[in-house]
């Protein structure tokens, strides 16, 4: 179970990862941006932190981490999450889907999603727009200095190019679920060695979050994180494994979001990439012919692919329950 909520916080500006193509409505490489950072980069601070051999071996076996949420810093315990597809909140108006004749439906079509991110606290209530959220940051383009390696001075020629970054919102922070905690201080985090600040949190049985884990998923669950199911070779949109129930799955989805982490260390100090897969974006609603009667921590590991470990242990697919009209 998860039992800290781990939080960061960038000092000014972080880079986002510059994307493979342009496009005329992405001029200056967004096309692939990914902030905010995922439980694999996190992961990879809770590994690359001075701690002993026996606290990585720990870290090795045991350590989950899922995530990205964000949180207003004076309210961590009542995080951000993404909104499950079946609510439609936009500027002013909401809506939401509903199973009728085996069929999803919903009577405002007109009514288009505005918002990506409500509070935790209230899952599977009605939302208003104090619940809500857009994304608090912003992408910002500025020229970078490209610095002489013995000055403190830029090169005669082609000395600027231009950086992608991203702002978060001064207020807030990002925040993950983990079930260990990692010395509060300053880290370098991601490729790129942006400074940010970390500190953990113990998850008290009062927190809406912990409530929400701990209850078992009747017919219908919305995932919070990308969700990648299936082998090494092949990514599919639910546990390909006997004991999920698959038949007349309703799946209430958008397309699905590229997948990638890095894992490992060359000779060279370099990362090696992992295998690249496709995953079900978070806010996926399920809803499923049969009770699954158990929480996401109690999913079997065989669920999800596994390379060298689990997916499970970087959050793949949490997900909390969902009530879906409709639905018995």
């Amino acid at each position: 179970m998860f039992q800290y909520l781990v939080t960061v916080s960038p000092l000014g500006l972080m880079y986002g990862s510059a994307g493979a193509f342009l496009a005329p409505e992405n001029l200056v490489g967004r096309s692939g941006a990914k902030f905010p950072p995922d439980a694999a980069t996190l992961s990879g601070l809770f590994f690359s932190a001075k701690y002993s051999s026996e606290i990585r071996d720990r870290f090795r076996d045991n350590l989950v981490i899922a995530g990205p949420f964000w949180a207003k810093q004076d309210q961590i315990d009542d995080f951000y999450v993404p909104i499950p597809w079946h609510q439609v909140v936009d500027e002013s108006d909401q809506d939401q889907w509903r199973i009728e004749q085996h069929h999803w439906k919903r009577d405002k079509e007109t009514v288009t999603p505005a918002y990506r991110w409500q509070k935790v606290s209230a899952w599977n209530q009605p939302l208003d727009h104090t619940q809500v959220s857009s994304n608090p940051w912003q992408y910002v383009s500025f020229l970078h200095p490209k610095l002489k390696a013995e000055e403190r001075h830029v090169v005669s020629e082609d000395g600027l190019f231009l950086e992608n970054a991203v702002q978060l919102d001064d207020e807030c922070c990002l925040v993950y679920l983990a079930t260990d905690a990692i010395e509060d201080g300053w880290y370098r985090l991601g490729g790129e060695g942006h400074m940010v600040e970390v500190n953990s949190y113990p998850i008290k049985p009062d927190y809406p979050i912990h409530e929400l884990l701990t209850q078992k998923i009747d017919r219908a669950f919305a995932l919070i994180t990308p969700g990648v199911w299936g082998s090494k070779a092949l990514s599919y949109r639910y546990p390909k494994h006997p004991e999920f129930p698959r038949e007349q799955i309703k799946l209430l989805t958008d397309k699905a979001i590229p997948y990638r982490y890095r894992i490992g260390q060359r000779k060279t100090g370099r990362g090696r990439l992992g295998r690249g897969r496709y995953a079900v974006p978070a806010g996926s609603v399920y809803v499923l012919k049969q009770s699954l009667d158990r929480t996401w921590w109690e999913f079997p590991e065989d669920w999800f692919p596994k390379e060298g470990f689990s997916l499970k242990h970087l959050g793949c697919g949490l997900c909390l329950p969902v009530k879906i009209a409709g639905v018995e």
